[in-house]
């Protein structure tokens, strides 16, 4: 598929008008103060991995309406000293899986917490653990579409609580430096990042690739892939519905988050990539920290070639030394 948003040297200057309801911080406020909780691990039990060099705990946290969120710990093993930390949310439809799978950021010397995506974890992977005991609402099947039509009953406000949570859960655990925690993800992993460094002001970094929920009314009138497509399904059924939907992804929108982030930030985009249109990656990174007591550091890769794969390894490997550089900071 060949580049089909804006050329590059219009993305490089990409800072479209926003149209953000004026209650928007209320309504984050009004969401997250109730799910604050000074003892957010409800459960952490040690798990076996079949490896040798890294430590893996079976964690629950409380997330959303104080609902159990399940999460995978892991640490290098052996080791006693006090961890940078990072979060990482994972993509679309996708649980947390196993234990295993997700060993880029423990071999780098972080603690990690994988957080499982509620309701989620059935479309690939290996699947999850967390149900969402709230999505009876009217909305279609898929997790975009779930509460569409109210921004209390969406399926995101639900799970953003949950990843704001999971900050608070690492936080929490043992031989993890408080101080340095940093928010990681691709995709709606990148979404959820994006608003997680929106909503937690001492964040240490943020790392967004591919991220959903970015220029989305842009996004709706392009493409038909992946999320945005089963919300243009939706509305293809529910005629006359689009005024509803759109002030409900209104307050989930990533470059409302961005504006509010003060954490350095890391982006990463593919120019092909048709599932989450790099006009909404660059928009978010235009205007991030533009709301910001001070201007955060921040940084985007671009790779004209890549769809929604973006750099991939290349551009991990560019995360990993961008972070150990930038972010990870002295110790507590």
């Amino acid at each position: 598929m060949p580049a089909f948003d804006l050329p590059v040297h219009d993305l490089e200057r990409y800072r479209p008008a926003l149209e953000e309801p004026a209650d928007f911080d209320a309504f984050w406020r009004q969401t997250l103060t109730p799910a604050a909780n000074p003892e957010p691990l409800l459960d952490v039990q040690p798990v076996g991995n079949g490896l040798r060099l890294v430590e893996s705990w079976d964690i629950t946290f409380r997330g959303f309406a104080g609902d159990p969120v399940r999460a995978w710990y892991t640490r290098p093993a052996r080791t006693a000293e006090l961890l940078p930390g990072v979060v990482e949310f994972a993509g679309y439809g996708r649980g947390r899986g196993l234990p295993h799978e997700r060993l880029t950021w423990v071999n780098a010397g972080y603690a990690h917490l994988l957080m499982d995506n509620r309701g989620q974890g059935d479309q690939y992977g290996s699947g999850g653990a967390t149900p969402d005991p709230h999505a009876q609402a009217p909305g279609g099947p898929g997790p975009i579409v779930r509460g569409l039509l109210d921004p209390y009953d969406h399926h995101y406000r639900r799970l953003i609580t949950d990843a704001v949570c999971a900050v608070a859960a690492l936080r929490a655990l043992p031989g993890v430096d408080p101080a340095r925690i940093s928010a990681v993800g691709n995709s709606q992993g990148g979404g959820v990042a994006l608003a997680v460094a929106g909503l937690v002001p001492d964040l240490a970094a943020a790392l967004i690739t591919a991220p959903l929920l970015c220029g989305i009314r842009r996004a709706l009138d392009l493409t038909d892939a992946g999320p945005y497509g089963e919300v243009a399904a939706y509305l293809a059924v529910h005629r006359g519905a689009e005024d509803a939907a759109y002030r409900t992804l209104s307050y989930v929108e990533g470059i409302s988050f961005a504006r509010r982030a003060q954490a350095p930030a890391h982006f990463g985009v593919g120019l092909r990539d048709t599932v989450c249109p790099p006009s909404g990656a660059y928009a978010a990174y235009h205007r991030y920290g533009e709301l910001a007591a001070h201007d955060p550091a921040r940084e985007i890769h671009a790779y004209p070639f890549n769809g929604h794969e973006g750099g991939d390894a290349a551009h991990v490997r560019r995360q990993l030394d961008w972070l150990a550089g930038v972010a990870v900071g002295p110790r507590a």
